[in-house]
């Protein structure tokens, strides 16, 4: 299951890295338009261009399901052939037109006075969901890529027939769906009720519940109790409206002040964590994939681009991650201090949010945000070093494996030395490679022959288990991965 989650995790890097780059604009576009988050005119050209940064970047982090759709497609697709990412597009259309809330209230037009499942279906478009789809493309891949038919239907066979069965599959995922998504929804806001007469300690276990269902967007059902007037709440809503906690039967703003020190000083110390146990050979990748995504989460409260840069690669961590958002959101409630959000936690809603009526020691953002960088980093960097996990920066290859020489420039001529000492092709279930390595899961290992292998000058050869191996080939492996698919 972990070496599963781990691949996952490889293949959400390729849709991650795109989100720096919206982080970046959204943080400037937000800085230079307030009044594309809080309202207002839009006037004068610093506005303009704000505004333009914000839409540019939002059509990123909007879409950031599709991102997922096909980076999860083609990421664990065997050979990650683009027809993996088209059959996994197919199975999201599938699913999220098949339970859009038009769609599953024909079919059971009960569920349109239900609130409580007509939004779960009207949040159905979301990253769980993108990854789901994109599971489906790349299973069906993997399984029926090779597909053979009879003469009739052979246009079909092969790769074109994966996408066909891709959509039968989310047809029969969807049909289930219908069924446990607003049950599983139904049950968080349940949860959510419940957890209203907790007061801190309420707040702390929201904030901690938000962080953790961030991977499934399961986060909404819980945000519509606490933030909006799904119960009689809404701790967002009217601390907008400019109503004190005289006007309301809670402290208000208690269920969003615990994430500013959190977002603004928590993800800036854990990405400074990150960078620092990164492997030294690396430590610019790192900084390319959090430091952008730190500075968006301080200036607008976008954390997707940090946590999705790490949670599948090291769930543990993202778990203790969301803990220390509970704890931090418990602290600050009982210290009094009291700030909203129209949009997210960032700087800019902290200082609009400080002039209403509901906002309550706003200073003690500096001391409550020196301790979130300080725990978060502390707690990362233990946690990343102690139990060797694989962050942006930390992955398996070593050092030297990029500064690999081969015995000889002829890539099919290394390729075939290679398929030689593995025992040859009839003994190869699958070939895939990562960035410097050949990773090869073979039928018996008895008849790998190391020797001949590493005689094609290759740094090394590694043997996770009986049926797999790993060659070193270096940053030019890519070449001989496909001279070696063509031998296969």
């Amino acid at each position: 299951m972990m070496k599963y989650l781990q691949k996952l995790g490889k293949a959400l890097m390729l849709p991650v890295a795109c989100l720096p780059i919206c982080g970046i604009l959204m943080g400037i576009g937000y800085a230079l338009c307030p009044a594309t988050m809080q309202g207002g005119d839009i006037a004068g050209v610093k506005e303009l261009i704000g505004f333009f940064l914000v839409k540019a970047g939002g059509a990123l982090i909007d879409n950031m399901s599709l991102l997922f759709v096909i980076g999860v497609g083609v990421g664990m697709a065997d050979d990650h052939d683009g027809t993996a990412g088209l059959s996994a597009l197919a199975s999201w259309l599938m699913i999220t037109n098949l339970l859009a809330a038009g769609t599953v209230t024909t079919l059971m037009p009960s569920i349109a006075d239900n609130t409580d499942k007509l939004l779960a279906f009207q949040k159905i478009e979301n990253p769980f969901i993108g990854i789901l789809a994109g599971i489906i493309g790349a299973t069906c891949y993997n399984k029926f890529k090779g597909t053979k038919l009879p003469d009739w239907l052979s246009f079909f066979s092969g790769k074109r027939c994966v996408a066909i069965i891709s959509g039968v599959v989310s047809i029969i995922v969807s049909a289930v769906l219908l069924f446990v998504w607003p049950v599983v929804f139904g049950a968080l806001i349940a949860v959510g009720e419940a957890v209203v007469s907790l007061d801190a300690v309420g707040a702390g276990i929201y904030a901690f519940l938000n962080r953790l269902l961030i991977p499934t967007g399961l986060h909404h059902a819980l945000n519509n109790v606490f933030w909006f007037d799904t119960i009689g709440l809404g701790d967002l809503t009217n601390f907008w409206a400019g109503k004190t906690s005289a006007d309301v039967t809670w402290d208000l703003g208690m269920y969003m002040s615990g994430f500013f020190p959190c977002m603004m000083f928590g993800i800036p110390g854990a990405a400074l964590a990150m960078i620092h146990t990164a492997k030294s050979n690396k430590k610019k990748v790192a900084i390319g994939l959090v430091a952008s995504a730190a500075v968006c989460a301080f200036v607008c409260g976008v954390t997707e681009p940090f946590e999705f840069g790490f949670m599948f690669l090291a769930p543990v961590l993202y778990l203790i991650y969301a803990i220390l958002y509970g704890i931090f959101t418990f602290v600050t409630v009982l210290l009094g201090f009291r700030a909203g959000f129209s949009f997210s936690a960032g700087a800019t809603d902290l200082v609009f949010s400080a002039s209403l009526p509901a906002a309550q020691k706003t200073w003690l953002i500096l001391p409550l945000g020196i301790a979130a960088f300080i725990v978060f980093y502390v707690v990362f960097r233990i946690m990343i070093t102690k139990l060797d996990l694989k962050t942006p920066g930390r992955e398996d290859d070593d050092a030297d494996e990029t500064t690999v020489k081969l015995a000889n420039d002829d890539y099919t001529e290394v390729a075939k030395v290679v398929l030689e000492g593995i025992g040859g092709k009839e003994n190869v279930t699958s070939l895939d490679n990562c960035i410097t390595r050949l990773r090869i899961e073979i039928k018996d290992y008895t008849k790998v022959d190391e020797k001949k292998i590493k005689s094609a000058g290759v740094a090394g050869v590694i043997r996770p288990s009986k049926t797999a191996v790993q060659v070193i080939v270096g940053t030019k492996v890519q070449f001989v991965a496909d001279e070696m698919k063509k031998m296969l």
